[in-house]
């Protein structure tokens, strides 16, 4: 009778793929120094959205992109207006749904087939369908499954993006997140070539999104942030202020919101953290706190801004020894200034627990079970290799976080 035990053979793997998980973890930030980043010219106001005429000067044909939701609340009707104003010939396209797949991408691929320009007014899914509609007009011999590969290497049509929500950035992100009609699972893709024109930020776009979407939307923003300053990415000068000014615009203007939902300065402001924190993910990557909540989220039916919510403060707890001087270099961007590094950092961190509490966001880590564990620690390192983190986890380190989940909420 053989001897031979799978089990010992698969632990003894378990070394080495943490190993090359070392490894490789400064990988991404490398290649994505590589991929050119849109450089939009950037508007901000209440009601900015009437610009989109004037910024089409020039266009033939411009295809509106939204959803229906946003088109049953009328959102959409100051920008037609400013494009009937320039006498600028215009389709709309309203089929976006939450999870946009490569079916909807086709049907407006052919809306848009004699345009030179894409208005995006919605959140995330509406900002990554548009990408991938205006990435593949410029590849009409090829299905959009074809197109939806890692990297997609397409100088897009030029975009105008508005969001409608604080948080996701992705208004001017390279990626792109398009569900597989057909397989019927999510292809994550970055488009090399993304044409942003301009961005419009008008915080009378956010008036009207219920609260819980907005604490949701913000934490998200404030996460890009923060995983942006503790990326091990050699980035510029700028695009560090640029992460650490996320942060705190999320900390000062994030609970004013919740308490004053009608202070547009205060929204405006959160347009502003939302973008910067786009630019982090351009720039820096983001780290394991979002490779948790994918996994969490997915695993469990959560938004990702709940899933983003429930894992940030565990997971930077357990990085916080290899990431102290990044911790309370925050906390003085914050105004919390404290001659200990150590001391700044553990505060950071508490004031983090009380802005999510604040914002009412729910963080019950109940719902995680144990037997979940070995699946959720297989997704969460498969995930983890797509960004460069400060510090690398093992599968023991990625239990460890979890158990922590759970046992913080009993």
């Amino acid at each position: 009778m053989s001897n031979f035990a799978p089990n010992s053979v698969l632990n003894a793997m378990i070394p080495l793929c943490f190993q090359i998980r070392k490894l490789i973890r400064r990988l991404p930030g490398i290649v994505i120094q590589w991929v050119p980043k849109p450089n939009p010219k950037v508007l901000e106001g209440c009601g900015v959205r009437g610009k989109v005429g004037e910024l089409c000067r020039g266009c033939s044909h411009v295809l509106v992109v939204t959803d229906s939701t946003l088109y049953g609340l009328g959102f959409h009707q100051t920008i037609v207006d400013s494009l009937q104003e320039e006498h600028i010939d215009f389709s709309l396209f309203k089929e976006i749904d939450s999870e946009p797949d490569s079916d909807v991408v086709e049907q407006g691929r052919k809306a848009a087939k004699d345009s030179d320009c894409i208005v995006a007014l919605g959140g995330g899914s509406v900002m990554d369908a548009s990408k991938m509609i205006a990435a593949s007009l410029r590849k009409p011999r090829r299905s959009v499954r074809s197109l939806m590969q890692k990297f997609l290497f397409a100088r897009t049509l030029p975009l105008i993006t508005i969001p409608t929500t604080a948080g996701t950035g992705a208004e001017h992100t390279v990626g792109a997140v398009v569900k597989d009609s057909k397989k019927g699972n999510k292809c994550a893709t970055v488009v090399v070539g993304l044409n942003v024109k301009a961005v419009l930020l008008d915080s009378e776009l956010t008036l009207k999104i219920p609260p819980k979407i907005t604490a949701a939307c913000g934490i998200d923003a404030l996460s890009h942030g923060i995983e942006g300053c503790l990326a091990d990415v050699k980035v510029s000068v700028e695009d560090v202020r640029k992460s650490e000014e996320c942060v705190r615009l999320v900390f000062e203007n994030l609970p004013e919101v919740m308490r004053n939902p009608d202070n547009l300065a205060a929204r405006q402001a959160m347009g502003r953290a939302a973008f910067y924190g786009g630019n982090a993910i351009n720039k820096q990557l983001a780290g394991y706190v979002h490779a948790f909540a994918h996994s969490i989220g997915a695993c469990y039916h959560l938004s990702h801004g709940e899933a983003i919510a429930l894992c940030l403060l565990p997971v930077l707890r357990y990085q916080k020894e290899a990431c102290i001087k990044e911790l309370a270099r925050l906390a003085e961007v914050c105004g919390i200034r404290q001659q200990n590094e150590a001391i700044a950092a553990e505060q950071f961190l508490q004031a983090l627990d009380r802005l999510i509490s604040d914002c009412g966001i729910q963080r019950n880590g109940t719902i995680l079970q144990r037997c979940d564990f070995q699946h959720l620690t297989r997704l969460i390192a498969a995930d983890s290799i797509n960004y460069s983190p400060k510090t690398t986890f093992s599968d023991k380190d990625i239990l460890n976080v979890l158990e922590s989940m759970i046992v913080t909420s009993d």
